[in-house]
């Protein structure tokens, strides 16, 4: 089978990177893979792997043009493959393409969706309607249609209600505990000069609007001033969000000291430190069909305070392994104030955060194996090639 992305490693930078990661390497116990994804740099050639490039005719061309030449890329080199799997808008309308080219199934797994991210406009101009279109082309014409949560599904059928719901399942994300696993040493703290002894709450990813991190970042205002904050946060979506962010960040350090932001991408095993060593990890979105790293933090053995959107409160559970603050899109100063509120609950009781974070990595042990995940998902192609 072909599994199509624009994340592969070493360029993984979100959550649907990291899904295919561990997918892809599960699912080699089950079936045959070749990974078709975008170049990235520092990647060196493997077997199973394909690293397309953009045409360099379109250099300097709108981002989403440029996708578009590598989905036709991708389309040409699929000879052979009896199911395609394709992740996220970059990658769809190469799934598409060899559907009706090849004429085999084509399986779309939809981490988020177009039509919920109005302000990627900002970030792609007209491309945003090109992303659109090849997302919802792709969607309605599959055979099979992957969502991350239940909440995810029931969107997936709002936004595309030309699609037959029977070929719409739900497969969890999934978590490695074996990478994703308490670790008590502290040398990544005190090369960033984060006080052990001091809690500290932590954010980890990108600067978009999806992720709420400037409600974060007013709601960190009325935090306990004895918390430190840490900010692992980059690859902003725009230079317009990259500036609010550096306001409201320095307008933050200026306030109150112990305010930490880490903007390049840290390798996982320092990303596992700092989550296990926090009072609690906060994932602000404001929409999220799942946030894996939440589950990441789970498996970190680290409570969870989350915004109450999309699938994240399939994944954490209110009051026993974090917290979950509602979200109004017109109520932004009660959705900051109930940030603040939820985290310094936990900042104020350690014995809490800390069963909150016992029964999180439970959980995910139990229920979002990766292995599981790849099981789901190779009986999801078994049943379209039998088809």
């Amino acid at each position: 089978m072909g599994l199509l992305t624009r994340e592969y490693p070493p360029g993984v930078y979100g959550g649907a990177g990291v899904h295919v990661e561990f997918l892809a390497q599960e699912l080699r116990a089950l079936v045959d893979v070749d990974v078709h994804c975008w170049a990235a740099e520092g990647a060196a050639e493997a077997e199973g792997v394909v690293r397309h490039h953009p045409w360099p005719r379109l250099d300097g061309a709108n981002d989403a043009l440029r996708t578009l030449s590598l989905d036709l890329s991708m389309a040409a080199a699929l000879d052979g493959v009896d199911v395609l799997h394709s992740h996220t808008w970059y990658a769809n309308l190469a799934g598409h393409l060899g559907k009706l080219l090849h004429g085999v199934p084509h399986v779309v797994t939809s981490h988020s969706l177009e039509p919920r991210r109005p302000w990627k406009a900002e970030q792609l101009g007209g491309g945003y309607a090109l992303s659109s279109w090849a997302e919802r082309t792709a969607i309605e014409a599959a055979d099979g249609v992957i969502a991350v949560s239940a909440a995810m599904r029931a969107d997936i059928l709002a936004c595309y209600p030309a699609l037959d719901p029977a070929k719409v399942r739900v497969v969890h994300n999934g978590i490695d505990t074996r990478l994703y696993r308490p670790d008590h040493g502290t040398a990544v703290l005190e090369r960033l000069g984060i006080d052990p002894g001091r809690p500290y709450i932590v954010f980890v990813g990108r600067i978009t609007r999806q992720k709420g991190v400037p409600h974060l970042l007013r709601a960190a205002r009325a935090l306990d001033p004895a918390a430190q904050v840490v900010l692992c946060a980059g690859a902003p979506d725009t230079p317009e969000l990259e500036r609010e962010f550096q306001e409201l960040y320095e307008e933050l350090a200026r306030g109150r000291d112990g305010v930490f932001w880490v903007p390049e991408m840290l390798p996982r095993p320092e990303v596992v430190q700092l989550l296990t060593h926090a009072r609690a990890f906060v994932c602000p979105s404001v929409y999220e069909p799942l946030g894996i790293v939440n589950l990441e933090a789970m498996a970190c053995g680290t409570a969870v305070v989350a915004s109450a959107v999309g699938g994240i409160p399939e994944i954490v559970a209110d009051g026993r392994t974090g917290l979950l603050v509602p979200y109004d899109e017109g109520e932004p100063a009660a959705f900051e104030a109930g940030l603040a509120g939820a985290l310094n609950r936990l900042l104020d009781d350690g014995a809490e955060a800390a069963r909150m974070g016992a029964a999180g990595r439970g959980r995910v042990a139990e229920e979002f194996g990766w292995e599981a995940v790849a099981r789901r998902t190779a009986a999801v192609y078994e049943e379209l090639v039998k088809a």
